[in-house]
């Protein structure tokens, strides 16, 4: 039963960690604040031993979310680089400016 109760503990963490990583790619408002408190790192657990059987659906399960959530993130990650590189064109085109002052006095 400990065992079961350690992996139940564990799967119903990372879920909520991964449904407010949804929430906060669905709202910038909700990621600025989502990000301010992803800074802990993720260890991995010890003493749990292997999954129970009837729990294996719900990792499963969670496993196809994270990975959807991966896609979404390199989808994310690939327009951001596009956009960076389109404002790097534009300013690459840009003429240097010339001195704003004179110093007359010299």
């Amino acid at each position: 039963m400990a065992r079961r109760a350690g992996w139940e503990a564990l799967l119903a963490s990372l879920e909520q960690d991964a449904a407010g990583q949804a929430v906060a790619s669905a709202s910038p408002a909700a990621g600025a604040t989502a990000a301010a408190g992803a800074t802990a790192v993720w260890t991995e657990p010890t003493g749990l031993g292997p999954i129970p059987r009837e729990l294996v659906g719900r990792a499963s399960r969670l496993v196809a979310a994270q990975r959807d959530r991966l896609t979404a993130l390199e989808a994310e990650r690939s327009a951001v680089l596009e956009h960076l590189g389109a404002l790097r064109a534009v300013d690459a085109t840009r003429e240097p400016r010339g001195a704003v002052y004179l110093d007359a006095s010299a």
